[in-house]
């Protein structure tokens, strides 16, 4: 593919990620970033090749100022998911304490001194 291409594909991808970004949930965050990856590592190899031209630049630079509000929205879903994590951890801590496992044959001796 031509430069032109990925950065038309990284742009569609941009828009549909930022018209899309509050109602997605983490695994299709996931998958675009890993879609969108693949799109950079392929401008990576051709401007290696091939210099981008002020155009190109500024389309990337472009695409890239949406990187603050994308990765606002995954330290929001990050913070949900510790704060589901720390909850249940201490619902587990609590439950703990009260289903104490005795065994159901066994019997509790008391020594008087």
């Amino acid at each position: 593919m031509d430069k032109q291409t990925y950065l038309h594909q990284l742009s569609e991808l941009t828009s549909t990620m930022m018209s899309e970004l509050y109602e997605m949930n983490y695994e299709q965050l996931e998958a675009f970033v890993e879609e969108r990856q693949l799109i950079v590592n392929g401008l990576v190899e051709l401007f290696a090749e091939q210099p981008p031209s002020a155009e190109e630049k500024n389309k990337v630079e472009e695409l890239l100022g949406h990187d603050h509000e994308i990765i606002a929205r995954m330290n929001v879903l990050r913070l949900e998911a510790q704060d589901w994590l720390h909850k249940r951890g201490q619902a587990k801590t609590q439950r703990n304490a009260y289903e104490t496992n005795y065994a159901p044959d066994s019997f509790l001796m008391d020594k008087k001194k």
